[in-house]
């Protein structure tokens, strides 16, 4: 069983302690930000072995694409939600929520970018937790 994790953790994060000058709580959107154009360049070999569970690689492959696509989906919601703490809520809950549906394992190179897929599946989450909250109200 793995430790309990701490308060404020943020597993899909990027570590900061290695990126020095990036704290990612506190960072406000500005002109440096990161944009949709700041995505990485896909790495198919990893999105495919992260959509398959239950091989040794693909614990290692979503932890690299947490890493890699956190930011620039946070930046994305950032010019959407006002509060830099929702708007890290729902960066992590739209990755629980693309790793528990297995939703990688839909990906295909052939079919789209990863990048559109990405940016087309935070689109509907922000859309259902809209939906969600005014209907709370």
């Amino acid at each position: 069983m793995p430790p309990p994790k701490a308060e404020g953790h943020v597993p899909c994060a990027p570590d900061a302690s290695r990126m020095p000058g990036m704290e990612f709580h506190n960072r406000q959107p500005d002109a440096h930000s990161a944009s949709a154009d700041d995505f990485a360049t896909t790495l198919w070999s990893l999105v495919l072995a992260a959509g398959q569970r239950g091989i040794t690689e693909a614990e290692h492959a979503l932890a690299v694409l947490c890493q890699r696509y956190w930011f620039p989906l946070y930046a994305f919601e950032r010019r959407r939600v006002s509060e830099v703490h929702e708007a890290q809520d729902l960066t992590q809950e739209f990755f629980l929520r693309l790793l528990d549906k297995n939703s990688l394992a839909a990906t295909c190179p052939e079919r789209s970018r990863f990048r559109s897929f990405l940016l087309a599946s935070l689109k509907h989450f922000l859309a259902n937790e809209w939906d969600r909250t005014t209907a709370q109200k």
